[in-house]
């Protein structure tokens, strides 16, 4: 995403510009102190040896200051105290030890030059170990922070996504999936007369109603992902955006590519982009993501097998009927599949299915029926508590399913699918996903689709691990379900 500073409104900032560097300095400059007690009074690793050695702290508040100073210098030139959403923490992480590892062999340089009488080296290593430690801890903790002051509503930035081809589905969908980023979509404005609604996103008019739509929606941002051949268009939105005071973002053609396909070189100063073909869901990745959902189900087997024991007994006591239910369901590349749950629903339910969601008008690509009467008693509680779905884990097993992915649609659910939600059906399916994790059944079809191609584009073994720790609570706490 390319900010174009001219047209920017000031960001509603959650910390003042001087924080972080006023932090880092505190680290650096507590550090020297600790470094200092590490080495003289509790003499680590190595003893001193020679009492004459021992030292006051003072000689040491000079190369304290040079420190600090080559690490603001440094900070600041790579841009590190510039606020940047969606930064990985890989990216901040290998900064800080860049400059730490400078800064440190600058003072070690030092002390070969000038020879002092006293200049401990592996002090120098404490406070380089202390400080870098401190400054990633400071850094993880402000994320933590961040994420959950927007959670919250606090410092988010109302958005408006300009165009609705697959660039804008690709933006809608990162910031659907990535919330603690801050940005609040509010709809989007493209060209073609003939606009619906995705989920929950509203579409808001055409292009010449940017202005009344600024308004309307108190727009804070506009992400413009038009093509680059409409630079006339695209220059007169600008002006619009600037005469509002909003802040706008460009997105290149480049990235209707997955951004995990495109790496950053230069030629004497000319960005290249190349295209590298790498994406998330590579057979290796396939394969662990495979091992983990096989390790994880077997390891967990003898509490579910006890909770698969009791549901069924409690179905088989409730009434009449079959303690499961099977259904045909579309899985990996259109591959259908038999899913199993528990049966929470009186005999016969299929029959009257067509006819109650034609009543309520429920989308019929992800019908959800709020006080669906042919739900028993026992089935309403299984239902909330996710109960009913723990025979899912035969098909995990099976390789039908995977623990994590996107839901697995029926077959007559697929039939109505355009295009672009095909992309959902990628992978294998999920007991849990990102819909789960963000509203289970209250979150409309379009927006889940957003969602799960947001998921296969991003996949990491580490976002598994989230949305799995983040699906417990919501099951507990019965969040989102009917």
């Amino acid at each position: 995403m390319v900010d174009v500073n001219s047209y920017r409104r000031k960001e509603k900032l959650l910390e003042p510009t001087w924080l972080m560097p006023a932090l880092d300095i505190t680290i650096a400059f507590l550090s020297f102190i600790i470094a200092y007690v590490a080495r003289y009074d509790w003499e680590l690793i190595r003893p001193l040896g020679d009492p004459s050695f021992r030292l006051g702290f003072e000689p040491y508040i000079p190369y304290a200051i040079i420190y600090i100073v080559w690490l603001l210098v440094t900070y600041s030139g790579v841009g590190l105290y510039r606020p940047m959403r969606g930064r990985p923490l890989m990216d901040e992480i290998y900064a800080l030890l860049n400059g730490v590892t400078n800064a440190t062999v600058l003072l070690m340089a030092m002390s070969f030059i000038l020879q002092p009488l006293v200049f401990s080296r592996l002090m120098m290593i404490y406070v380089a170990i202390f400080s870098l430690l401190a400054m990633v801890l400071a850094r993880v903790l402000r994320r933590v922070v961040y994420a959950r002051l927007r959670a919250r509503g606090i410092g988010i930035q109302r958005t408006l996504v300009v165009g609705g081809g697959e660039v804008g589905l690709m933006v809608m969908r990162n910031m659907l999936g990535r919330k603690e980023l801050g940005f609040q979509p509010v709809g989007y404005i493209a060209d073609d007369v003939e606009q619906t609604d995705i989920g929950r996103l509203k579409a808001l008019g055409t292009l010449d109603k940017l202005k009344r739509v600024l308004r309307d929606e108190r727009v804070d941002v506009v992400v413009i992902t038009l093509p680059w051949a409409q630079r006339d268009l695209i220059m007169q939105l600008l002006k619009v955006c600037r005469k509002a005071n909003v802040e706008v973002n460009l997105v290149p053609d480049v990235f209707e590519l997955n951004l995990r396909q495109v790496q950053i070189d230069q030629l004497e100063g000319i960005p290249l982009l190349r295209v590298t073909g790498d994406i998330p869901f590579k057979t290796s990745n396939r394969l662990v993501k495979r091992i983990i959902d096989l390790l994880l189900t077997i390891i967990s087997a003898p509490l579910w097998l006890i909770l698969v024991g009791l549901t069924a007994l409690a179905i088989k006591i409730e009434g009449v009927g079959p303690i499961l239910y099977g259904q045909m369901r579309v899985g990996e590349n259109g591959k259908p599949f038999k899913i199993y749950k528990f049966r929470t629903m009186v005999p016969d339910a299929d029959k009257l299915h067509a006819q109650l969601v034609k009543d309520s008008g429920q989308d019929m690509r992800h019908p959800k029926l709020k006080d669906d009467p042919r739900i028993t008693p026992l089935g309403g509680f299984l239902r909330q508590t996710s109960l009913d779905e723990l025979p899912q884990l035969w098909n995990v097993l099976k390789g039908d399913m995977s623990l994590v992915g996107p839901r697995p649609p029926t077959p007559n659910e697929v039939e109505l699918y355009e295009p672009w939600h095909m992309q959902r059906l990628q992978v294998k399916p999920g007991m849990t996903g990102l819909w789960q994790v963000r509203g289970r059944s209250e979150v409309p079809f379009e927006e889940m689709c957003l969602l799960d191609i947001y998921y296969i584009e991003n996949w990491s073994m580490q976002m598994d691990a989230q949305i799995l720790m983040l699906t417990i609570p919501r099951v507990l706490l019965r969040q989102g379900a009917h």
